[in-house]
């Protein structure tokens, strides 16, 4: 096994907490959506999170919809900054594993290597960049391996069964399984594909897959649960962030998908 092979913190979290039998909550917050964004990061630990993804405002994203992109706007309104982001994460200190999700623009701005090198000196163990697609990732793989930054790759509904794979084998800390085609956001039911897209990755390696896009109620993550090892919640919990709950009301909600997924977990 090469050094580019063994597992980072992220992947070794999941994979020990996977495998003792928990369905992984992963649930997201927008650097810098408000003043206190960092107290959200210890209500979801507290709440019962897993890890919990990180997005870098950006001012033209490809895959988030309406909400994300009003957390987004709000960020960059407020004054984020990744620098600022990456200084506040640093102390924040959540005590659970954080993967941050971004675009590419962001990434290579200043180089690759010293954008892990920032990560990896914030505490952060996982990237996200959707907007790289999986043939032209060797370079930030490796420059992110180098920095003990595991690089999380995407895999959707549209994706070819032998692209599938490769994206299975290359992956690190986890595969994010992507259950519809189209942007982030709230739906009224979990996708048909979702349960497609999870049992192919699952097929092609041990690595825990995670299900995110349009999962938003404790009954839609555990009707996930039982098709994947995880699930990424973003929209619904930002939702309730712009709408002015505070972090101890939106762990709330955490919560309630923690005991989702559990109770899918015991059926």
């Amino acid at each position: 096994m090469s050094a580019h092979e063994r597992y980072g913190r992220l992947e070794t979290h999941l994979r020990d907490r996977r495998d003792a039998g928990r369905s992984l909550l992963v649930p997201y917050v927008t650097a810098g959506v408000t003043a206190d964004w960092t107290d959200y990061l210890h209500a979801y630990a507290d709440a019962g999170a897993d890890a919990v993804e990180v997005g870098l405002p950006f001012s033209d994203p490809m895959l988030d919809g309406p909400t994300i992109q009003e957390a987004s706007h709000r960020a960059l309104s407020l004054g984020a900054t990744t620098i600022d982001a990456l200084t506040r994460l640093a102390r924040a200190r959540a005590g659970i594993p954080l993967a941050v999700m971004t675009y590419a623009n962001i990434v290579f701005r200043h180089g690759a290597t010293v954008f892990c090198d920032q990560l990896a000196d914030a505490g952060v163990s996982g990237l996200i960049v959707p907007d790289v697609p999986c043939d032209e990732v060797d370079e930030l793989s490796t420059v992110a391996a180098d920095a003990g930054i595991e690089l999380v790759l995407l895999a959707a509904p549209s994706t070819a069964p032998s692209r599938l794979r490769t994206i299975a084998e290359r992956s690190r800390g986890f595969v994010y399984g992507v259950t519809v085609m189209g942007t982030t956001g709230e739906r009224a039911e979990l996708a048909d594909s979702a349960r497609a897209v999870a049992t192919a990755l699952r097929r092609h390696s041990t690595r825990p897959v995670l299900l995110g896009f349009g999962i938003s109620t404790p009954g839609q993550a555990a009707q996930a649960s039982g098709c994947a090892d995880g699930v990424v919640v973003a929209s619904s919990l930002m939702r309730e962030v712009l709408s002015g709950r505070g972090p101890a009301e939106v762990g709330a909600s955490v919560a309630a998908l923690r005991a989702g997924l559990d109770a899918g977990s015991a059926t």
